[in-house]
């Protein structure tokens, strides 16, 4: 009898934990679905992100609904995704990272934010596990040019390390990035690709099979 209810016990917490995971997986999804969106909203934009930025790029960061609220002293936090570029062109799988911070300034009210952050280099993602990065501090940001042209050859220096755009929902002003610190989701990636996975490997070998994670890829190789 005491074996019956151990088995049943086990079985019980088998079934719990997949529970958890699945529920964490979907959580990871939805984001992915999110970054998706946010991608079609942009390029349905006038003045959206050129194509030839994009095509310069090594590096994006999409943040779906960033939340900004303050009053006078203001804080900053969304989830998102980030990926690079490897030598022949082609996009990464995504790591999911988060941003925090907050800002001193004359600013006032709550603004749910889109945010994409485009990246002269590949390597400061590639590096991100190893710490935080604080966009002012130890990245500089400038805000990116916008508009389906790519005949102004002179915006795309890439004099700046990011390219910063945005889409607001809400009231806010004053919105600044400069000081929030970028890092990795650890739990996120671990929940979405497993816990042998780190933010570099995920990076680099790009093996996942996930068909959002393929769409993802397929809607900014074609981004326009």
């Amino acid at each position: 009898m005491k074996s019956v209810i151990k088995l049943w016990q086990l079985s019980l917490l088998l079934s719990i934990v997949t529970l958890s995971t699945v529920s964490a997986q979907d959580k990871e999804e939805e984001k992915l679905k999110a970054s998706i969106a946010v991608l079609s909203d942009f390029s349905e934009m006038k003045e959206n992100i050129p194509a030839q930025l994009l095509s310069l790029s090594q590096g994006i960061i999409i943040v779906p609904k960033m939340i900004n609220a303050g009053l006078m002293i203001g804080g900053k936090h969304g989830k998102g995704v980030a990926m690079i570029k490897n030598s022949a062109g082609q996009w990464s799988d995504p790591i999911f990272v988060t941003i925090t911070g907050g800002s001193v300034g004359a600013q006032i009210g709550v603004q749910a934010t889109d945010l994409v952050l485009v990246f002269k280099s590949s390597k400061t993602l590639t590096e991100i596990g190893k710490g935080s990065f604080t966009l002012g501090g130890d990245l500089s940001v400038a805000a990116g040019p916008v508009g389906r042209s790519s005949s102004a050859q002179t915006d795309y220096k890439l004099e700046a390390e990011v390219y910063s755009y945005s889409r607001s929902k809400g009231l806010f002003a004053g919105i600044t990035l400069n000081g929030a610190a970028l890092s990795v989701d650890g739990k996120a990636n671990n929940d979405f690709y497993g816990n042998s996975s780190d933010a570099n490997t995920i990076l680099t070998t790009s093996k996942s099979n996930s068909e959002l994670v393929s769409d993802l890829k397929s809607k900014l190789g074609n981004f326009k």
